[in-house]
């Protein structure tokens, strides 16, 4: 194997254009047709709302499709890598190129390296933009696609505890003691569990001690009564640094943010293993995008006239897909405490790069 994997420049730059422009077409269309069905199935709901019109529909594909990006940007690459090098195949520049004294290295070091570039694109992307999407859309999707908070720091469905009591909020916005939490739920609990009162408010505010609970609708349980009321306060002992602690959604916390934020639960003792695996996660997901062109990679060589380049297309889909499988069941299992966080987040990524390599130097090398 050859270690000089940029031989010439001008190969470099056309077979890297070559792989940009497919990447971006296979995106654009995956986005559109995905955006199409995503709008089907929830226009009816967002134009339900009185006021809403074309605006809202804009606003809301503004919000999703920078997850649509973020979620189908490396079965782009993958896609983009099979139509790349079957092309290649076809026209005999890949026999051209190995004639010529390149390596099967060589031929994929350029999709490699923009595939690299891809990789720290979506990095970039996901923690500067995504998670901001995310944490808008889901506390727009919380107030039932109504009017969009204007408050910094909207998180969405937020659960609390107080002792056995439970406190539960469609949206929290703010920090410290100027929280604000929206379409609050507050359930009086005894020592076995069970309700014994529920409070719906359409605000809350910290107290100190305690939040108040403004446009209430009270009901006991033992006795069946409901009545309304102006305001009361409840959880005396929820604190706002509780709260800060409980209201974290990793998908909506940028990962220079997240980190910290983990270490602060580490120290109040909280469980942290589902929130590390994601905050690996961001890294090992973006970086998936470098091993498409590896796992493509069985599509570039053989004959295509030996009637096997569909079969060799088919089998470097399958070890795409086979990727993106794993790497879904392991975080599943890093969530749920089967798996260390670190292995949950990487293990997959560093098992087919092996695999890659391998079909590689054994077929081509």
């Amino acid at each position: 194997m050859q270690l000089d994997f940029f031989p010439s420049r001008t190969l470099t730059l056309y077979l890297a254009k070559l792989f940009v422009v497919r990447i971006l077409a296979v995106l654009v269309m995956l986005v559109l047709v995905l955006m199409m069905l995503d709008l089907l199935s929830n226009s009816g709901k967002i134009l339900a709302v009185e006021g809403n019109g074309q605006g809202e529909l804009l606003t809301y594909a503004s919000l999703r499709i920078p997850q649509l990006i973020q979620r189908f940007l490396p079965y782009s690459v993958l896609l983009a890598t099979l139509i790349s090098l079957v092309t290649l195949n076809q026209n005999s520049e890949v026999i051209a190129m190995k004639a010529a004294g390149l390596s099967a290295h060589q031929v994929l070091a350029p999709l490699l390296l923009t595939a690299l570039v891809v990789a720290a694109f979506s990095f970039v992307f996901n923690e500067r933009l995504v998670t901001r999407a995310t944490a808008t859309l889901k506390a727009w999707e919380a107030a039932e696609y109504g009017p969009i908070p204007e408050e910094s720091n909207v998180r969405a469905n937020v659960y609390l505890t107080d002792g056995e009591n439970v406190m539960t909020a469609a949206q929290l916005a703010g920090r410290g003691n100027a929280i604000a939490m929206r379409k609050v739920t507050f359930y009086r609990r005894n020592a076995e569990g069970a309700i014994l009162e529920q409070i719906v408010a359409d605000r809350a505010t910290y107290a100190a001690p305690g939040w108040k609970l403004e446009g209430i609708e009270r009901f006991e349980v033992a006795t069946a009564n409901y009545a309304t009321g102006d305001e009361i306060v409840v959880g005396e002992g929820l604190t706002p640094d509780q709260i800060d602690l409980a209201r974290i959604d990793p998908d909506a916390v940028p990962f220079w943010e997240l980190g910290p934020t983990i270490d602060a639960y580490e120290e109040a003792g909280r469980r942290t293993g589902e929130m590390r695996a994601k905050w690996w996660h961001k890294l090992s997901g973006p970086l998936s995008s470098f091993l498409m062109p590896l796992l493509g990679a069985v599509a570039a060589f053989g004959l295509a006239r030996s009637g096997q380049l569909f079969v060799r297309a088919l089998i470097g889909m399958a070890l795409g897909f086979a990727y993106f499988v794993v790497d879904n069941a392991a975080l599943a299992m890093g969530n749920f405490g089967g798996y260390p966080p670190f292995l949950a987040a990487w293990a997959p990524f560093f098992l087919f790069l092996l695999i890659g390599e391998t079909v590689l130097i054994r077929t081509e090398e």
